[in-house]
C-alpha cells in the first residue's frame, strides 16, 4: 500500500462520519441528514484512496487495492455512502497498520559519511604543515596523520611507526602495526605515533569511500519486496472482475456489482499480512530481536542461504589468552604474572586481554615501576627489581638480541598473535592469543539445517588459515578469507544471482555493505553496534548467536499465519461473492459480513504475536 502524512488521518475521518451518520439518523427530525453526512465523509475519505490507487496503476503498480478502490468508486456513483466508508475504513485502517509495521528510518551512509575525515594535513618539501580540504589530496602528496585521526586515503608509509585500528575496514579487533613501508588503507585509524603518509590515491577512490559508496548503491538498487497481499491480488482481483460481470449478466443491476465489489473488497489481504507483521515483530522484541520492517520478516519466511562474518559474529570479537609458553627456567605461571604486572600501566588491547588473564587465574600482580610503552610494539619496566620486557620480536631484538632466537624456536608451529617476554635480557617465554569461538556457534549452524537453509558461508576479513579454523569449529565448510568489503559483496551478490535469498549476518563498518546487499541483513548490536546496526533490518540486540534461529523461525511463522489467514478470508469473500450476485446479499448488509470476516482474518493474524 502507497503511504502518506495524511493517511493516518483518514480512518478516524471515515469512522467518525460513520459514527456522527448513525447518530443524525437516530435523532428525532434529523434522519433524512444522514445520507448527506454519510456522502460528505465517503467524498472526503474515498477520493484520496481511489485516487492513490490510480496513481499506483499508471505507474505499472497492480496491487490489492485495485478491488476496494473500485468498490468506493462504485458506490459513489450509486449513491450508497454506508457500504462506501466502511470500506475505506477497512481500507485506510489496513494502510495505517501497514505504515507502522514498515517504519524504517536508516541513518546508515549518513554515519559512514560523517565519520570520514574532512580535512588532511599536507606537508611540505621544507616540512610545514597546511591543513587542506580533504577532496585536494593528490597522489604522491605526503601527509601527516595524527595519533587518533583517520587515514584520509589509501596510502605508503614512509616514516613514523605506529598501531592502526583497522576494525572498520576488516572487522578485526586486533591492531596493525606499521612502520615505513606499510602500505595501509583509508578508514584505519591511527591509534599512537605519528605517521607521514603517501597518498598512493585519491580519497574518493580509497577503500573507505569505497565503503560509503557500496552502502548508498546497495540500499537503492535493493528491489522492494513484492508484497504477499498483492502477489495474492493478482488472480483475486480478476476473478472479483468476472464475478461481477456474471451478476451484471444475469440481472443488469449495478447494485448487485456494488455488492459483489463490496464483499470482495479484499481486507482480508489488506488486513491479514500487517497484523500478522505486527504481531511477528512484536514476538521478536520480546526476545530482544529487532525487526526494523515488515519487508525483512517477509524475506525471513524465504531466506535459504545464510552468510556469517567471522569476527564478533561467530567469535566473541576480542582476543584471549590462548596458551602461554614458558622457556626454562621460568614456568607459565611466572612468565604470565611478570608480563600482566608490566601491562597493567598500559592502554593496549593485548595488555588488557593479559592482565585479565592473569587475575583470572588468580595470580597476584606486583607493581612495575619504571613503565615505558613503545607504541605499537611493546612496554617495558620493573618488577620485583627485574628488567621486563613484552612485546613484538622489533622491540626484543633492540633490547635483547640474542633472545629471539630461543623464543622463536618456543613459537615454532603455533600460528596466531603472539607477545614475547624477555626478563633481565633472557627469554622468559610466550603468550599466544586468539579470539574464541562462541560457544553456541555450532549449534546455531546445526540448527540452520533444520529450518531449510540449503547455503552456509562464512565471510571473513581475517586471513584464510584462521577463517578455515572457526569454519572447522562450527561446522562451515564454505570459508573464505582475506576478503575486503567489496570482496564480500560481490559473493552476496554471485548467491543472489544464482537464485538463494541470503541472509548476511555481522557485526562491524566493514559488513555494511554486505549487510544491505544481501535480502536480509542482520547485525550484532551488543558487539558492534552503530553502522552496522543502521545497515541491518533485523538487529540482535543481545550478544546471543541463537538469535538468528529465534528470529528466522519467527519470519516463517508469521508468514504461515499470514497465509493462513489469507487462505480463509478470501474463501469466505468468495463465497460471498456467489451469494451477492445472486442478489442474496445487499451492499450494506454485505459491507458489515465484510466486517465479520475481517474480524475472523484479524484474530487468526493476531496468532502470530504468540511465542517465546
Amino acid at each position: 500500500m502507497n503511504s502518506s502524512r495524511a493517511l493516518p488521518v483518514l480512518p478516524a475521518l471515515a469512522l467518525g462520519f460513520l459514527v456522527l451518520g448513525l447518530a443524525v439518523r437516530l435523532l428525532p427530525g434529523l434522519a433524512a441528514w444522514s445520507i448527506p453526512v454519510w456522502t460528505v465523509g465517503l467524498w472526503i475519505t474515498g477520493i484520496p484512496l481511489v485516487w492513490r490507487t490510480i496513481r499506483g496503476l499508471l505507474r505499472g503498480r497492480f496491487a490489492a487495492d485495485v478491488v476496494a478502490a473500485l468498490a468506493i468508486g462504485t458506490a459513489i456513483v450509486l449513491q450508497e455512502p454506508i457500504a462506501g466508508l466502511v470500506v475505506a475504513l477497512m481500507q485506510s485502517g489496513g494502510e495505517e497498520l501497514e505504515r507502522r509495521a514498515e517504519r524504517r528510518a536508516s541513518r546508515a551512509v549518513r554515519e559512514l559519511e560523517d565519520a570520514a575525515p574532512r580535512i588532511a594535513h599536507r606537508l611540505s618539501a621544507g616540512g610545514a604543515v597546511t591543513d587542506i580540504p580533504i577532496d585536494q589530496v593528490r597522489q604522491g602528496d605526503h601527509l601527516l596523520v595524527r595519533p587518533g585521526e583517520m587515514l584520509p586515503c589509501d596510502g605508503l608509509i614512509i616514516d613514523g611507526h605506529s598501531e592502526l585500528d583497522t576494525a572498520r575496514i576488516t572487522g578485526e579487533p586486533m591492531p596493525v602495526t606499521v612502520e615505513p613501508g606499510a602500505a595501509v588503507r583509508s578508514g584505519a585509524l591511527n591509534r599512537h605515533g605519528a605517521l607521514t603518509l603517501e597518498a598512493t590515491a585519491l580519497p574518493s577512490e580509497s577503500l573507505y569511500a569505497r565503503i560509503v559508496e557500496m552502502v548508498r548503491t546497495a540500499q537503492a538498487s535493493k528491489a522492494p519486496l513484492q508484497r504477499t497481499a498483492d502477489r495474492w491480488a493478482t488472480w483475486f482481483t480478476p476473478l472479483t472482475l468476472a464475478v461481477c460481470a456474471v451478476a451484471w449478466g444475469l440481472s443488469g443491476d449495478p447494485i448487485r456489482v456494488l455488492a459483489v465489489l463490496v464483499v470482495a473488497t479484499p481486507c482480508p489481504l489488506i488486513l491479514a499480512t500487517p497484523v500478522a507483521i505486527i504481531g511477528g515483530i512484536n514476538r521478536a522484541a520480546r526476545r530482544r530481536i529487532v525487526i526494523r520492517h515488515g519487508g525483512a520478516l517477509e524475506a525471513l519466511a524465504a531466506v535459504n542461504a545464510v552468510v556469517f562474518d567471522k569476527t564478533g559474529t561467530l567469535t566473541v570479537g576480542r582476543p584471549e589468552v590462548a596458551a602461554v609458553h614458558a622457556v626454562s627456567p621460568f614456568s607459565e605461571a611466572e612468565v604470565l604474572r611478570l608480563a600482566a604486572a608490566v601491562e597493567q600501566g598500559s592502554g593496549h588491547l593485548l595488555a588488557r586481554t593479559t592482565v585479565e588473564a592473569a587475575l583470572a587465574r588468580g595470580l597476584v600482580l606486583p607493581q612495575a615501576s619504571k613503565v615505558r610503552e613503545v607504541p605499537g610494539r611493546g612496554v617495558a619496566g620493573e618488577v620485583e627489581a627485574k628488567q621486563v620486557v613484552v612485546g613484538a620480536p622489533s622491540l626484543i631484538r633492540e633490547t635483547a638480541p640474542g633472545a629471539m632466537a630461543r623464543l622463536h624456536a618456543a613459537a615454532e608451529g603455533v600460528a596466531g598473535l603472539h607477545a614475547f617476554v624477555i626478563v633481565d635480557g633472557a627469554p622468559a617465554g610466550i603468550i599466544d592469543y586468539a579470539d574464541r569461538v562462541r560457544p553456541d556457534a555450532a549449534g546455531v549452524v546445526s540448527a540452520l539445517g533444520g529450518l531449510g537453509i540449503r547455503r552456509t558461508l562464512l565471510l571473513s576479513g581475517d586471513d584464510t588459515a584462521n577463517a578455515n579454523a572457526v569454519g572447522a569449529a562450527t561446522g562451515i565448510t564454505d570459508v573464505r578469507g582475506d576478503l575486503l568489503p567489496d570482496d564480500k559483496v560481490t559473493a552476496i551478490q554471485s548467491l543472489r544471482d544464482a537464485g538463494l535469498r541470503v541472509l548476511m549476518v555481522g557485526d562491524g563498518v566493514n559488513d555494511a555493505p554486505a549487510l544491505s546487499t544481501a535480502q536480509v541483513g542482520m547485525a550484532l548490536a551488543a558487539h558492534g553496534g552503530g553502522i552496522a546496526a543502521e545497515s541491518a533490518d533485523v538487529v540482535l540486540l543481545e550478544d546471543d548467536l541463537r538469535g538468528v534461529v529465534t528470529a528466522l523461525r519467527t519470519g516463517r511463522d508469521t508468514m504461515r499465519i499470514a497465509r493462513q489467514s489469507l487462505g480463509v478470508g478470501l474463501g469466505l469473500s468468495a463465497v460471498a461473492m456467489v451469494f451477492a450476485a445472486l442478489g442474496h446479499i445487499p451492499p450494506t448488509a454485505g459491507a458489515l459480513l465484510q466486517e465479520g470476516i475481517d474480524v475472523a482474518v484479524i484474530l487468526n493474524a493476531l496468532r502470530a504475536a504468540r511465542g517465546t
